[in-house]
């Protein structure tokens, strides 16, 4: 039986699915109908009343069609479509009269207002409202909260949408924040004045349609229309969120995401939002050379020179971090494979099997989380890997899904069956799978479960219990860069330590997580003045990922591009560019002189990556079974705001990695 209900809005009749409330109706046939309380992604509440519509037929009152579904509406005497009107003198008046109740507490602070140029309220009172009020008494005041520091607040814009309510309740899985009172005593608040423990609070300014929540580290730095905005990608974590970065001269001044229904849908983590001003401190600015045991500035024929000097005629190795694009990745190989030296890009000794996609990417998609209803995590802590993907998994959670884990025990805020936290409870788990009738499966392998010794036979049984359980997988990356450096062949087999035996030289390339013992000379390219610059004998100042186009690809297998939003300070120069000019330095130049040059060749020798935002099928080569050791998983993410040279330069990072450990110690009790 056809769910499919007609209905006439406005005089254009369509058929929509009878679930569909009017207010989704009306976007499908491309009306504009006014809210506040309602967003697509969350709940509905019906307490703002400013998306009434008329009924035809109906009440002799506006209807909130955000809360009456097409099913509901009663056909006309001779069975004709039901009747909406959104433009009629009952809904003007309607919602004249809403906007007005709204102002009536709001306060005139649009000029020194944060969310000016982006507010909600400004922009319905403007097409919806009257250039009058009849209230005359004094405004309601209201006490500012304390959410902690990233969310500005100022309680007295309130218009109790409780879109925050709903989005920290249901989304980020927190019971922080509620409503007291009734009436005009009605107010958002904090439960005993709590700021709030989610890596996914930012997502609350967004929603805002007033200024009572706004950023707080941006706050009164730029208006809207002084920023310039570029569509780029997220490299805080693998899962590649999709971002707009805005930025005022040569300064990123803030980043917001951008909906991508595929990745991130439109949220996006505190670490993600908040980073940007890591950009601005202990940048590498100029080339720097080690003389008699000291760094000093240098140019950049001298470097150049240096880096060559040191390189030429030794054995040489290569490693890759977890920010560099695919190109700069593409390049280092083909430089130090042209010396005959080894590169590796799994520098946290993640044993990812190489040549075999479905085995270092999986089978699935970000998607099908939504659809899954049986989730195995196997060594992974999604909520500090993958903020936004845990987000993910609680909404599926929410719909029905059985969540599994096998691993140290977290708050994930959401229940799951706790099956072990050794390899033993994966192998048992693996043997008693079975398929389900209509039930699809996924199994999220972290990297804590394969960064060990044994992470290939780990890896053999995950894939063994997908098989059995006819599920999917996907591996949970934590490196951005690490997808795309595998898929172009940046690894060495037998890993880390193979690559870098022997080796009397080593190119550095933005690998700040791993320690250099001391004798073989360090080449060190990043933007940052972190581990591998203190370590180095030649710095290379290299572009951050705001600064350069650069591809870039996602924990699932999708290639994604970000697009350069500011140029680098100083005498730092875009990565590719940097080795392009070291090859000819040592004689044997790469085969390009601009990027487009770098990616038509790096296309025709990897089509996938051509195919934009798109999903390459991985086919399925299962691993040889092996026995793995006897020993508990351990999670990859030890400090979730601290785990990149960007984020240990920025003092937000810090201050949020204080406040995470403050939380989490035992509290003492009083002498």
């Amino acid at each position: 039986m056809s769910n499919l209900k007609k209905i006439n809005i406005d005089g254009h009749e369509l058929e929509v699915d009878g679930a569909m409330t009017i207010l989704q109706a009306c976007e499908v046939a491309g009306i504009e109908v006014p809210r506040f309380c309602y967003h697509e992604r969350l709940s509905i509440a019906g307490n703002c009343r400013m998306c009434l519509v008329e009924v035809v037929g109906g009440p002799p009152k506006p209807t909130a069609s955000c809360a009456m579904q097409v099913k509901d509406l009663r056909p006309g005497p001779n069975g004709e479509a039901p009747v909406v009107k959104t433009n009629s003198p009952m809904v003007k008046k309607a919602r004249e009269g809403v906007m007005e109740f709204l102002l009536i507490n709001h306060p005139l602070d649009c000029p020194i207002c944060d969310q000016g140029g982006e507010c909600d309220l400004q922009d319905q009172a403007m097409a919806y409202g009257v250039d009058f009020s009849r209230f005359r008494e004094a405004k309601r005041a209201s006490e500012d909260l304390d959410l902690g520091p990233l969310v500005a607040t100022c309680m007295t814009r309130c218009i109790s949408c409780t879109r925050c309510v709903r989005f920290t309740t249901e989304v980020a899985g927190i019971t922080q924040m509620g409503q007291t009172g009734r009436g005009e005593d009605a107010e958002i608040t904090s439960y005993l004045g709590m700021t709030l423990d989610s890596n996914l609070q930012g997502n609350i300014i967004d929603l805002c349609p007033v200024g009572a929540l706004t950023s707080k580290p941006y706050a009164f730095t730029a208006r809207p229309w002084e920023l310039s905005k570029t569509e780029s990608i997220d490299v805080m974590d693998a899962l590649g969120s999709n971002i707009r970065i805005d930025t005022k001269g040569r300064e990123v001044m803030r980043i917001l995401p951008r909906n991508h229904d595929g990745v991130n849908e439109e949220w996006l983590s505190d670490k993600a939002r908040f980073v940007w001003d890591g950009l601005r401190r202990q940048r590498l600015d100029r080339p720097y050379v080690r003389e008699n045991g000291r760094l000093r500035p240098a140019t950049w024929p001298e470097a150049l020179a240096a880096a060559a000097r040191g390189m030429q005629g030794r054995k040489v190795a290569g490693l890759i971090g977890d920010l560099v694009p695919v190109e700069a990745a593409w390049s280092l190989r083909r430089m130090i494979e042209g010396l005959g030296g080894r590169v590796e890009c799994r520098v946290d000794g993640a044993r990812l099997p190489v040549g075999n996609r479905s085995a270092y990417v999986g089978t699935a998609a970000v998607a099908d989380i939504d659809t899954a209803r049986r989730i195995w995590l196997v060594g992974t802590n999604p909520r500090d890997e993958a903020p936004v993907l845990n987000a993910r998994i609680r909404k599926a959670w929410i719909q029905g899904a059985e969540v599994a884990l096998i691993g140290a025990p977290v708050d994930l805020t959401y229940d799951y069956a706790h099956l072990g936290t050794d390899r033993a409870a994966l192998v048992a788990a693996a043997a008693a799978a079975q398929p389900a009738e209509d039930s699809p499966g996924l199994v999220i392998v972290g990297q804590g479960a394969l960064n060990e010794a044994d992470g290939e036979a780990v890896l053999a049984h995950a894939m063994r219990l997908a098989e059995a359980a006819g599920a999917k997988l996907l591996v949970l990356h934590t490196a951005a860069a690490r997808v795309g450096a595998m898929d172009v062949g940046a690894v060495t087999e037998g890993g880390l330590a193979v690559a870098i035996d022997g080796a009397e030289a080593i190119f550095n390339l933005g690998a700040d997580e791993v320690e250099i013992a001391p004798g073989p000379f360090v080449i060190y390219q990043g933007s940052h003045g972190d581990r591998g610059a203190h370590r180095a004998d030649v710095i290379l100042p290299g572009a951050a990922w705001t600064e350069e186009n650069g591809l870039f690809v996602n924990t699932e297998g999708r290639p994604q591009l970000a697009l350069r939003a500011g140029f680098a300070p100083g005498e730092a120069r875009e990565n590719w560019a940097i080795l392009r000019a070291l090859s000819a330095q040592l004689g044997a130049p790469l085969p390009w002189d601009n990027l487009a040059g770098l990616r038509r060749a790096l296309i025709a020798d990897f089509p996938h990556l051509g195919a934009v935002d798109q999903l390459a099928d991985n086919g399925w080569a299962p691993l040889p079974l092996r026995d793995p050791a006897r020993a508990d998983f351990r999670n990859a993410v030890r400090d979730h705001y601290l785990t990149n040279a960007i984020t240990r330069a920025s003092a937000l990072m810090a201050e949020l990695s204080a406040m995470a450990r403050a939380r989490a110690a035992e509290a003492v009790a009083a002498q």
